[in-house]
């Protein structure tokens, strides 16, 4: 029995930690400290932040994108709700200093820490930027990187003809790149403060409402009460939160993650 005991601890040590089936609501982010979370930074590697990017200012998070990287739940999830009360800071930093403000929530997290361009996790993202909030971005790690199909249109933009999420459209498998919310502004441009003429996103300094409702292998985006961004047939569908720091100074003020409504 103890070797059976044995061989099962070993078994479970090498497939990592088990995603936890919401039934209960757990917050996240107790309004104090980091407790639930670790730190991961560009140079610097896990729970090691010399330049105090993360710290918890009047309850709430301070991330301030000064060094790339973010703060991930120890625990990995699979079918539940997560809420998320966001805001933007002022400050911005080399090499975004001059560019729209920028972060994420990378879902579904998996595999090793700084596995993406020495930063982040192989994921499914869900964009926070200036005019792009709720974009699909598919984060792809050293050996892999998700899929996902979406019912999009593809508009002209000045980066060329993309996708875009619009329900009844045609259901397209993604193996990577973005998918646009469906509100996108065509003319969109990598500049600080931009806004779109729909944007649903609120202005610099106002909290916003996020959504991203992960129920098996659909993920959808909801916006301030807005379903931005929907997608179906993911590949990933458990695995950590990860919340980045990417330049850009932005406060989390809440981080639920809630039982799926039945």
């Amino acid at each position: 029995m103890t070797r059976i005991l044995a061989f099962a601890a070993v078994v479970a040590s090498s497939l990592g930690t088990f995603a936890d089936e919401v039934s209960q609501p757990i917050k996240l982010f107790n309004g104090k400290d980091l407790t639930n979370f670790y730190t991961y930074l560009r140079g610097e590697g896990k729970n090691k932040d010399s330049k105090k990017v993360f710290t918890v200012q009047d309850g709430a998070i301070r991330v301030s994108g000064e060094v790339f990287g973010g703060f991930t739940t120890e625990k990995e999830f699979e079918n539940y709700r997560l809420v998320v009360e966001f805001k933007w800071g002022e400050k911005t930093f080399p090499p975004r200093e001059k560019a729209t403000r920028d972060s994420g929530i990378l879902l579904h997290c998996v595999g090793e820490d700084g596995a993406a361009g020495g930063v982040w996790m192989e994921s499914i993202e869900c964009q926070l930027i200036e005019g792009g909030t709720g974009d699909f971005i598919l984060v792809g790690g050293k050996k892999k990187t998700p899929t996902m199909t979406a019912e999009v249109e593809f508009r002209k933009t000045g980066a060329g003809k993309q996708p875009y999420y619009k329900p009844g459209g045609k259901a397209v498998k993604f193996s990577g790149g973005r998918i646009n919310w469906f509100a996108r502004d065509p003319d969109w441009k990598d500049t600080l403060g931009f806004r779109g003429q729909k944007d649903v996103e609120k202005a610099v300094g106002e909290w916003n409402r996020l959504e991203c409702i992960c129920d098996g292998d659909k993920i959808t985006n909801i916006l301030n009460g807005v379903i931005v961004n929907h997608g179906t047939g993911a590949s990933h569908t458990r695995g950590k939160i990860l919340f980045q720091s990417e330049g850009a100074e932005v406060f989390f003020r809440r981080i639920d993650v809630l039982p799926l409504k039945k």
